[in-house]
């Protein structure tokens, strides 16, 4: 599951606060921690000297501690958001952030035995345990919003069975926009950006995540879809034992998908062509696409009847419809990265609103070498490297200057923004796994 965290790693278990003022309260607290932080940091560096700005101020050591505790407290939309942002663009934010953001990552409260007994009995009725032969009380992984649990039917199929935090669905709203206040405050955000269009779609996402009777309905479509490819395998829901705040599933074993950083070459070539291929199929078939690249959303079997291994899919909370138009959008940039045509490569990506118009003008240099250097790299013959980074350093450096001009700062349509998450997300995860695929192979065949 996404963001989870599983049984070696010392879980907490820690109530989740459910009600809303129960939850403002955790943020009034998570103020005066703050506060009280910057202004003991504040005297400090004014005692030394030193003229301290706000941001230096927000992002201590210290208070990057009380940030990550606090969200991490909340769960919810607060730590979903936060987990999003890291994966997104964890590089590119201050030291002090990618801490917090780190902290929230390998968090593991969960709830205790009481409170996720009121839950299920408020979801499956007051003798929930009967449905089943056994039902471990203890949950094998916890993240973001809900918490798994493996249980035996009394016919002997083994499920796994996720249950939402309470309260997830209820706080979404002020969870987003108190992360968004956050980032405003510690002066993170150019007061030009409009996060608000963002903001609404984080809100919707989020609310479409804890819908577990809607993810149902995706992992089926999704099975529906794979079934003839013995690539692939996704869960069966429960629908008997479904319901908004409890998703039931076929329990799917398989190993980490990171574990195959120590297999050979072969095996994670195959992997992660087969995971291209599905990201491809996603956006120019399917017209649907599971937007949420966590790496804990895919598992391996090495071990099947075909002998080749297969990819086990994960959580489709965060499967969304693919507008027409981002799917066209897609298809011109391809088909201008095949041909080798840089000038289209740029103007298609600010058309498109990959590239703001501002910071092309004003960094028209620095953009056209990244160009370059991406198509100088795909343009070699036969697979492509993941495990060659070459390029990295010059894209790096390029934008250093673009990063720095805060004014040009530019945020694509938001459609654009949860596809790109996807593929950047994959070609990260290709990279961890030093994996050598023949996309410009794949990419022609998907849009041909």
């Amino acid at each position: 599951m996404p963001g989870m965290a599983h049984d070696d790693d010392k879980p907490i278990h820690r109530a989740v606060p459910s009600g809303r003022f129960a939850r403002a309260g955790a943020f009034g607290r998570l103020a005066g921690g703050v506060a009280g932080g910057m202004l003991a940091e504040g005297a400090r560096r004014l005692a030394s000297g030193e003229r301290p700005k706000l941001g230096d101020l927000m992002l201590t050591p210290g208070n990057a501690a009380r940030v990550a505790d606090r969200l991490s407290h909340l769960r919810g939309a607060a730590m979903k958001l936060g987990q999003m942002i890291s994966m997104d663009a964890g590089d590119l934010l201050p030291p002090e952030l990618q801490a917090i953001l780190a902290r929230l990552r390998d968090q593991a409260y969960r709830m205790p035995p009481g409170q996720l007994d009121k839950v299920l009995k408020a979801q499956w009725g007051a003798d929930w345990r009967r449905r089943f032969r056994h039902f471990e009380a203890a949950p094998m992984a916890a993240a973001s919003i809900g918490q798994v649990h493996r249980a035996t039917l009394p016919d002997g199929r083994v499920l796994a069975i996720k249950v939402q935090y309470p309260g997830v669905r209820d706080s979404i709203g002020s969870d987003v926009d108190n992360v968004a206040t956050l980032l405003r405050v510690s002066n993170l955000i150019p007061p030009a950006i409009d996060l608000k269009p963002l903001l609404e779609e984080a809100k919707r996402q989020l609310a479409e995540e804890a819908d577990y009777i809607r993810e149902a309905e995706r992992m089926q479509a999704y099975g529906e879809r794979l079934a003839g490819d013995p690539r692939y395998v996704v869960p069966l829901p429960d629908a008997a034992l479904t319901t908004p705040l409890v998703l039931a599933m076929d329990f799917v074993p398989g190993q980490s998908i990171e574990t195959l950083v120590e297999a050979p070459q072969e095996t994670r070539d195959t992997a992660m062509t087969a995971l291209i291929q599905l990201v491809l199929r996603e956006l120019f078939d399917f017209g649907m696409m599971q937007t949420d690249p966590n790496f804990a959303n895919y598992r391996w079997q090495a071990d099947t009847a075909e002998g080749t291994g297969r990819l086990v899919l994960l959580d489709f909370g965060a499967a969304r419809d693919v507008p027409p138009e981002t799917v066209a959008s897609y298809r011109r940039l391809i088909e201008a990265g095949l041909a080798h045509d840089r000038d289209r490569i740029r103007e298609i990506a600010v058309e498109t609103g990959f590239l703001g118009a501002a910071a092309v003008a004003a960094h028209r240099p620095a953009v056209d070498r990244i160009i370059a250097a991406i198509d100088d790299t795909m343009a070699r013959p036969g697979a492509f490297d993941f495990g060659d980074r070459a390029f990295v350093p010059v894209v790096r450096e390029e934008t250093k200057a673009m990063i720095a001009d805060r004014a040009t700062w530019h945020v694509p349509h938001v459609e654009t923004l949860f596809v790109q998450r996807k593929i950047s997300g994959t070609a990260l995860l290709c990279a961890r796994l030093k994996a050598r695929v023949d996309v410009r192979r794949l990419a022609a065949e998907a849009i041909g």
